[in-house]
């Protein structure tokens, strides 16, 4: 198979419109997997997504839509799964057709639940896709700001680098400037740590902690999410200042379109976990990050301040300024 053959976006959400958008600069038609019929109406009806980025307009003459998840795979030779992390378990729960062959890229950010794996190890060990067939793509790359063609960089990871270089193609455009990396694994871990991070940062900010501590904490975070990727796959070309890394988290601590740093603002603010969740009506994928990235570092051991700090706050419900003010003492 040649890449990218037909393409399929998994997902209708906020990221899921995006890359449907950038694939669509490249490519002629897609396939699109949306679980609720309802909204795919919609969409058909409206020529754009009703719910997520609004904005965009589609030509759907160019999208087969499906709720069949199956039907999907079978018609597709790509697959750009862009699911919340909690559900992609659930979604794969309803396969009835092989993955054998197919080329899968996850645009998820998040950890597989229950299994504490991410994205791709699950796809390798539990669905047996082969190594060189799955990809990760990652960056500073807000999905509103994809919406308002503004200038991204998005960071196409693969252990086949020919497969990854055809994929950044197909992503690439006028305002989307796509690379490519071997460092799988690390981008994968490092996109779940940035979510952790952007809550933490809200936390600070709905404490009215200013941006000098902002500072300390995002480079004390910076070495933090390096400590823990050198335990878990030493890379010596590995660059932690690159943007899939750095600029990642940089862009998700501070910016207002970060759903992760609007989360921990109202954490910082007084609101309980449940409630900030119900008022913000979209998932802060960082909230279940906390937990999986704290339970999969009992292997590791690294020292992790910052993630202890935030899942002492969420989880174990310790008071929010006491926690952050003993943080305070430990980073540097």
């Amino acid at each position: 198979m040649e890449l990218p053959g037909k393409v399929a976006i998994i997902g209708g959400g906020t990221w899921a419109t995006a890359i449907a958008k950038l694939v669509l600069t490249n490519v002629e038609e897609i396939n699109w997997y949306m679980r609720r019929k309802d909204r795919i109406a919609d969409f058909k009806r409206l020529g754009r997504n009703p719910v997520y980025l609004s904005s965009v307009k589609f030509d759907i003459n160019r999208i087969y839509f499906t709720s069949n998840l199956n039907e999907v795979i079978k018609k597709s030779d790509t697959l750009i799964f862009v699911t919340p992390s909690p559900f992609i378990k659930t979604h794969l729960k309803k396969l009835r057709t092989s993955l054998a062959g197919k080329f899968i890229v996850s645009a998820i950010k998040g950890i597989v639940p229950d299994e504490n794996m991410v994205v791709t190890d699950y796809l390798k060990e539990v669905h047996k896709v082969d190594e060189s067939n799955l990809a990760v793509v990652a960056g500073p790359c807000h999905a509103e700001e994809v919406a308002l063609e503004r200038l991204s960089y998005l960071t196409v990871g693969c252990s086949d680098l020919n497969k990854a270089e055809e994929m950044a193609k197909m992503l690439s455009n006028r305002f989307l400037i796509a690379k490519t990396s071997k460092d799988v694994v690390g981008i994968e871990y490092a996109a779940v740590l940035k979510n952790v991070y952007a809550v933490a940062a809200g936390i600070c900010h709905g404490l009215k902690m200013g941006d000098n501590f902002k500072a300390v904490l995002v480079s004390s975070a910076t070495r933090e999410a390096e400590r823990f990727l050198n335990a878990v796959k030493p890379m010596p070309e590995r660059e932690i200042c690159k943007s899939v890394y750095l600029g990642d988290l940089l862009v998700t601590a501070y910016s207002h379109f970060s759903r992760n740093h609007t989360f921990g603002t109202m954490i910082g603010k007084g609101y309980s976990v449940k409630t900030a969740q119900i008022e913000m009506e979209m998932i802060a994928e960082g909230y279940y990050g906390t937990k999986c990235m704290h339970e999969i570092n009992e292997r590791y051991n690294v020292n992790m301040p910052i993630l202890e700090a935030v899942y002492n706050i969420l989880y174990n419900r310790m008071p929010v300024y006491s926690v952050i003010n003993q943080l305070t003492q430990e980073l540097e």
